[in-house]
């Protein structure tokens, strides 16, 4: 099973240690500005190496040119969304009057896995919401719950009343695909609501230098239980490649625990903690600065694999089911059968 982690909030201070050079306000001065403080700060350098040979020396000598031919600002503009595009990495942006620069391909070249009609036939009418998660209980006594964002916070008297209103099923299928992410604090919130106990979950590390292998010693990171209701039945999280962010860090959280399993896709992985920088000219750019790894030691970044590797079938789909619910229902019913089959013997 793979490792998970929780955020500390003093990692996006201790960023801010390395000293900026100074650059010109001129097309080739912000070139320079960009690439050196993505050069000195960004912090998936190694993965990225590895993951798809990124040079960055090399991404310097093809887009220098063109940012030097650029004839006005808006040019300059696509030019260094294009050079940031080379890390891959959906938390680096550009930001300006011009817009936001994002990359997108982690999730566009994948199947969508999700559709808010299938799950209709699910959630039916009735369901409740509470803090944005809309639940209800299924036949045969499971209970679902979709989270589509951690863009809010999760409050533990509603997240205590959701595990209340869910007490007769026998177990909970959590559905965060489409999950951008959003607040790190929320997603460890609802993490927290289903461990009785402080658990280990990874380290987190603080760039220290302007070499890409600069960085402090891991540092442990825990997991807190909520004082609210826990849940130790059985759990499935049901994800695809649109869970980002937060929303994989909740992934990495839960798969720390004995009685929760994955069920889809790929994550879309992001598990960088973003840091924000400007350019001479006033534009702004955020990116990945802080590592966090799981309780081995190992890299998240590019997503987390599920338990169980499903995709929903063109059959399903036309069909109106969603065959992550059926699989994720099937495997609660074995579970059952299985424990029930001991306690006989």
């Amino acid at each position: 099973m793979k490792k998970v982690f929780i955020y500390i909030a003093a990692a996006l201070l201790l960023t801010g240690c390395i000293k900026e050079d100074s650059f010109s306000n001129s097309p080739e001065g912000n070139f320079e500005a960009l690439w050196s403080i993505i050069d000195e700060r960004y912090c998936f350098f190694p993965q990225a190496e590895k993951e798809f040979g990124l040079n960055w020396n090399a991404v310097h000598d093809k887009y220098k040119p063109k940012a030097e031919a650029c004839e006005n600002e808006a040019q300059l503009f696509d030019v260094l969304g294009e050079m940031l595009n080379e890390l891959r990495d959906g938390h680096v942006n550009l930001s300006s009057i011009y817009g936001t620069t994002q990359y997108r391909d982690w999730h566009q070249d994948y199947p969508m896995n999700f559709s808010d009609s299938i799950q209709r036939n699910y959630l039916g009418n009735d369901y409740r919401t509470t803090n944005g998660i809309k639940y209800t209980m299924l036949p045969d006594s499971i209970g679902y719950a979709y989270i589509g964002s951690f863009a809010g916070g999760f409050n533990s008297d509603n997240l205590t009343m959701m595990l209340l209103n869910l007490k007769d099923t026998k177990a909970i299928i959590l559905d965060i695909r489409g999950n951008g992410g959003g607040m790190l604090t929320s997603a460890e919130k609802l993490a927290g609501s289903f461990t009785k106990d402080k658990v280990h979950c990874g380290y987190i590390q603080h760039k220290t230098g302007k070499g890409h292998h600069d960085f402090s010693s891991p540092e442990e990171i825990y997991l807190e239980p909520n004082k609210g209701a826990i849940w130790l039945r059985p759990v499935v999280i049901l994800t695809n490649r649109s869970v980002y962010s937060s929303a994989n860090y909740f992934v990495m959280l839960m798969q720390e625990l004995p009685h929760v399993i994955t069920l889809g896709d790929v994550t879309g992985g992001g598990s960088g903690l973003p840091f924000n920088s400007t350019l001479p000219n006033g534009w702004n750019v955020r990116f990945s600065a802080c590592p966090i790894l799981d309780a081995d030691g190992n890299h998240t970044e590019f997503g987390i694999e599920p338990d169980y590797r499903i995709d929903i079938t063109s059959e399903d789909w036309n069909s109106g089911r969603d065959t992550m619910i059926e699989k994720a229902k099937e495997l609660i019913f074995a579970y059952y059968d299985k424990i029930s089959g001991e306690e006989t013997e």
